[in-house]
């Protein structure tokens, strides 16, 4: 399925106009891996836009040049190629998707095994432990432009998405680019403390009212936590202040599986499962939910009401660690 990566340099270096999109609520694969490649793409004289739906997080405000990641605009327009990252399905591009009104060729590289591979030219490999990883095999592999900026966008893309480097899909070949891109003059102390130690105050009070209300089932192998919108209302919270909420339960001793539910405003539950078994692969229940990902780490949206789609998706994981476990 994967082309080589001499064909997608081949494309970005023949083309001119540009559109790199990511999925919706970006993490920071998503938005380091966008940035990286932009800049990129930029320092080769051609025209760049980066989107995704909500434009650029607070939270990665602090990576440079990185005012170039924006919403889309309202009117579509025409592009020599589109580059979608880090996004397995087309759909969940958002509305970064309905504003390319024309794309002559599209780029799909991503890192999710449930990436069904659309678009022209495919690059995914399951075993990257981040996009950020393919982009910069990519950029050297292929002698296009890193700059300090797009090194440090890639460190970030790769950090987070391994959990700064404890999840499995670490490997060796993660800490050797993190090596070179430490190398090469990224700050990680600095690049650390702004990703995982400058949180604002409303994140801690919300840890203060979800977690006592943790709940835990098939004898503590089963973690869920649950986000209302009237919380999140209360205490005016961004998207990228939730991510990695989870982990608080994941991390408990006896949790195989942690769940994390949140309301969306538009009748629907956003899921996040966790796995810490080979034996329990939680993208392929989130596929039967209409979601995906990794088998260790992977979501779904899901219409209905808050406690009655947790209940579906319990019952989903319960039979599944009384079969497999």
């Amino acid at each position: 399925m994967n082309v080589s990566f001499r064909e997608i340099a081949r494309t970005i270096c023949t083309a001119n106009r540009f559109a790199i999109l990511s999925h919706v609520r970006p993490d920071g694969d998503a938005i380091g891996s966008q940035l990286a490649l932009a800049l990129s793409i930029q320092q080769l004289g051609k025209t760049v836009v980066a989107w995704n739906e909500q434009g650029l997080p607070q939270s990665f405000r602090f990576l440079k040049e990185s005012n170039l990641i924006t919403a889309p605009p309202s009117e579509a327009q025409d592009f020599d190629v589109v580059i979608a990252l880090d996004t397995a399905s087309q759909q969940r591009l958002g509305s970064a998707l309905s504003a390319v009104r024309h794309g002559d060729t599209w780029v799909n590289i991503d890192h999710h095994i449930s990436n069904p591979g659309y678009g022209d030219l495919v690059y995914i490999d399951p075993v990257a432990a981040a996009t950020g990883e393919i982009i910069y095999e990519l950029l050297r592999a292929e002698d296009l432009p890193l700059t300090y900026a797009a090194a440090d966008a890639l460190y970030v893309a790769i950090s987070t998405d391994t959990g700064s480097f404890r999840y499995p899909n670490t490997n060796a070949r993660t800490f050797e680019i993190a090596a070179e891109l430490i190398q090469s003059g990224v700050n990680a102390g600095a690049i650390s403390n702004k990703l995982y130690e400058s949180y604002p105050k409303r994140r801690v009070q919300l840890l203060g009212e979800i977690l006592p209300k943790a709940t835990f089932d098939a004898d503590d192998k089963v973690a869920s936590l649950m986000l209302t919108n009237e919380a999140k209302e209360r205490l005016n919270l961004q998207h990228d202040e939730i991510d990695g909420l989870i982990d608080y339960v994941r991390c408990v001793d006896t949790v195989i599986v942690a769940l994390f539910f949140e309301e969306l405003a538009e009748g629907k539950v956003r899921l996040s499962a966790r796995s810490k078994s080979d034996k329990i692969d939680v993208n392929r229940i989130c596929s039967e939910f209409g979601g995906g990902g990794h088998p260790r780490a992977a979501g779904a949206r899901i219409r209905g009401k808050l406690e009655e789609v947790r209940s579906l998706v319990l019952k989903r994981v319960l039979d599944e660690i009384a079969k497999s476990l």
